[in-house]
């Protein structure tokens, strides 16, 4: 293993220095895993002292040195021993010439690195946690902003009947509430192997603490406390990977959320629309060939990290079901890239759709376009209801208004303006049951928005309680 620092001129990870949060990077980063697992060893050996295994000087010098890693030193041993926990131990062990003797006494590697990457997913997860209320708090803004702002609907991204911009918006707050509130449950199901040994079975702890006093049931319990985390009751040598498994399937989630979001975005911001935009800087480069272009590239961004996020849980679903018996090590190397490529990417699109929500660009010309044009044909079916009142026929007045309306497209297509309400008030079949007056009323009332503003407005207020508590 080759030792030194890592610049520009050797292959880096992305997620080194491009996407993710510093916050996020540290949490995942060597330095610090080694910093979770010398915690670790105190704690266990806190426990052990006090069932007479270690001594008070042996933990004081534990303790004095818990901070002290030296990245380069393990570096060098674990290129001997090609072992990480093992060059950890002894570089640990060498700076404490009291305390190295009983580092790691009873305890397997993963009763250490199982407990560290549980911390790690709960610390990550709560900085995820913070990220999402970001997000949602943006979108409520927005939702309350724009509930009454009427534009018109897509469906089959073909017109379809008015609605407005908060019940819109709605939609994407209630994705990303529906995350919150999975990831919210899930924090206090995260749990660690515990101290069960090398199968899961105690058996090295009921040596060690035969006659002490102490049951390795105890022991573990303790220690955990210790850690403020839960173990689970049954192990193998590892914590079931189960757990990484509904990890990876709450991260994809969020990530799909979010690409559900930046997709509309971009669609949205093409000029056939032109209702909506991210935001766009004054010295902001689009193309380097069109100069005039103001491509979605943040979206963009969003929509092929979250696609990456998707592909993960299928790992961590291998990693599961191939877990045989009671260990297999063909889980360990994709783990070291999957868990913080997961939660690193999930961190960068979460706050890349708070900036995009919160630099939102509006343009309501375009909305009132777009409503104006294809309004018209929205309002076609509570045309079709009143003439059923007056006495129609549904079907032979649903052909009638059908072949208005495919007049009235073709012009649309020409870029003429919408001639249908002067179509149908035309009709003499139409006109036979209401008048002409009558026709153009209800089509300038158009189609309505139902109670989407209330329904925006209550899915607004659920979250903002939600986040307060």
């Amino acid at each position: 293993m080759a030792l030194g620092s890592y610049t520009q001129e050797t292959y880096l990870s992305p997620f080194t220095w491009r996407y993710g949060s510093a916050e996020m990077r540290r949490i995942w980063s060597e330095v610090y895993k080694r910093r979770l697992w010398r915690r670790i060893w105190v704690a266990l050996a806190t426990v052990q002292a006090r069932a007479g295994l270690v001594t008070e000087e042996q933990l004081a010098d534990l303790r004095a040195h818990q901070e002290d890693v030296d990245w380069a030193r393990a570096q060098e041993l674990e290129a001997e021993l090609r072992h990480d926990l093992m060059a950890e131990i002894r570089t640990y062990a060498e700076q404490c010439p009291v305390g190295g003797g009983v580092i790691h006494l009873g305890a397997t590697s993963m009763d250490i690195e199982d407990n560290a990457d549980a911390l790690r997913i709960r610390e990550a997860l709560l900085l995820l946690r913070r990220r999402l209320r970001g997000v949602l708090e943006a979108l409520v803004e927005r939702i309350e902003a724009e509930a009454d702002t009427v534009i018109i609907a897509y469906t089959h991204l073909q017109p379809a009947e008015p609605t407005t911009l908060g019940y819109r918006l709605s939609q994407y707050a209630q994705d990303f509430y529906e995350d919150w509130k999975t990831l919210v449950s899930f924090l206090p199901q995260i749990r660690g192997k515990g101290f069960k040994g090398a199968v899961g079975t105690s058996a090295s702890y009921a040596h060690l603490l035969e006659g002490r006093g102490m049951t390795p049931h105890e022991m573990e319990q303790q220690v955990m406390a210790l850690l403020g985390l839960e173990p689970f009751p049954v192990s193998t040598q590892t914590y079931p990977r189960k757990m990484d498994y509904q990890v990876l399937t709450l991260l994809a989630g969020i990530a799909q959320s979010a690409y559900k979001f930046s997709l509309d975005l971009r669609l949205l911001q093409s000029p056939v629309f032109g209702e909506l935009g991210e935001p766009f800087g004054r010295k902001q480069v689009g193309s380097s060939a069109m100069p005039f272009k103001r491509n979605p590239i943040t979206s963009e961004s969003i929509c092929s990290l979250a696609r990456y996020v998707a592909g993960l849980p299928r790992v961590a679903w291998d990693n599961a079901a191939h877990s045989a018996l009671e260990r297999t090590l063909d889980d360990s190397a994709n783990r070291r890239v999957v868990l913080p490529g997961a939660f690193l990417a999930v961190d960068e699109i979460l706050q890349r759709v708070e900036r995009v929500v919160r630099g939102l660009r509006l343009s309501r010309e375009a909305m009132r376009r777009n409503l104006e044009v294809f309004g018209p044909f929205a309002a076609t079916e509570p045309l079709l209801m009143a003439l059923v009142k007056a006495g129609a026929s549904r079907q032979e007045m649903h052909e009638r208004i059908r072949e208005c309306s495919m007049v009235a497209w073709q012009a649309v297509q020409r870029g003429e303006p919408n001639p249908l309400p002067e179509l149908l008030a035309e009709d003499e079949g139409i006109t036979s049951y209401l008048s002409p007056e009558e026709v153009l009323s209800i089509l300038r009332e158009g189609a309505g928005v139902g109670d989407a503003p209330e329904r925006s407005r209550r899915l607004a207020r659920e979250i903002r309680q939600a986040l307060a508590r």
